[in-house]
């Protein structure tokens, strides 16, 4: 039996899934031991509910105003002490931008052995291991901690969420936050299509085949119907046919949904790091040599002018009939 703690993270207003894979991952390593949840920020009871429908027995709610916008500073001193207070024996947390900054930092302050990007958990003969993805994806590695508290940053979209029924605890728990370096006066957001790239299970992304901003409404039809995300190639958003916020790749966004539609991409190696392990591929290129055909579970040589808006009519009909 262990005692796991769950950091979460909610982004404009809503838990994000990943949040729910990480309670997933800790259910499997408990083994009846207690699963507790962390929530941040005035509005965290909303989620305490939810939560407890997915293994949490435990939730504390940190309610500083100071954590309603993520800061470094407010959450590495509110989650610590959080830590030292609950004395987990493992913890997980979302591999987002957010936790790409907090788990190193706490981990470095105390002493805990972090494993990041995890996409598989499970317990060998009374040891955690993790599994995670090496080399651009094109290997995977078997890990555990040998000194410390393990301490795992869970990629998005690897884990299938468990739903569990029981009772929660709900501990209101006020962080001690001193001197901020950092101090958000206004967050301005920018409007999207409401679908979060990282954890969406469709992507339709569009490479510098997509020839225009114009060219990139096309794919935003497809996935509309798909109810999807738009992503892109950097060759894509260096020519501005879009933003960088819509960038996979090496230096881009990791994305492992179930559908992967590449648009007009040829298959660079450091696209390919950041989407090929995407459950289903599917890859539409003028180029019947196009490297991207290497990796895709089905290719479609044509124009994606002509094919995209095709797909688009027979995913609307199958939807409509289904």
């Amino acid at each position: 039996m262990r005692k796991v703690l769950v950091v979460t993270e909610a982004k404009a207003g809503n838990l994000r899934g990943v949040s729910l894979e990480s309670l997933t991952a800790a259910q499997r390593i408990a083994e009846g031991g207690e699963i507790i949840a962390v929530a941040f920020g005035s509005d965290a009871a909303h989620y305490a509910n939810v939560l407890g429908k997915h293994g949490a027995n435990k939730v504390y709610i940190v309610g500083n105003q100071e954590l309603d916008v993520y800061t470094t500073d407010a959450y590495s001193q509110s989650l610590r002490q959080v830590i030292n207070e609950v004395k987990p024996e493992a913890i997980f947390m979302p591999h987002t931008s957010i936790g790409k900054d907090l788990a190193p930092r706490i981990a470095a302050r105390l002493g805990l052995g972090l494993i990041s990007d995890v996409i598989d958990v499970q317990v060998e003969e009374d040891d955690v291991i993790f599994t995670r993805p090496v080399f651009s994806g094109k290997a995977f590695e078997k890990k555990k901690v040998v000194s410390g508290i393990p301490f795992a940053t869970v990629r998005p979209n690897n884990i299938p969420v468990e739903e569990i029924s029981g009772t929660i605890e709900i501990v209101h728990f006020y962080a001690e936050i001193k001197e901020l370096r950092t101090v958000v006066k206004e967050v301005v957001r920018k409007t999207t299509s409401g679908v979060d790239l990282s954890e969406a299970k469709v992507v339709i992304s569009g490479g510098r085949g997509v020839k225009s901003p114009e060219g990139f409404k096309t794919l935003q039809g497809l996935a509309d119907v798909l109810g999807g995300a738009v992503g892109a190639s950097r060759g894509a958003c260096d020519a501005e046919y879009c933003d960088y916020s819509l960038q996979i790749g090496q230096t881009g966004k990791v994305v492992t949904p179930d559908l992967y539609i590449a648009c007009g991409i040829s298959g660079a190696i450091q696209h390919l790091a950041g989407m090929s392990n995407s459950k289903v591929i599917v890859a539409i290129n003028k180029d019947p040599e196009a490297p991207i055909f290497q990796i895709a579970d089905y290719g479609i040589v044509g124009d994606l002018f002509e094919v995209v808006p095709l797909l688009a009519e027979e995913f609307k009909k199958v939807l409509v009939n289904s």
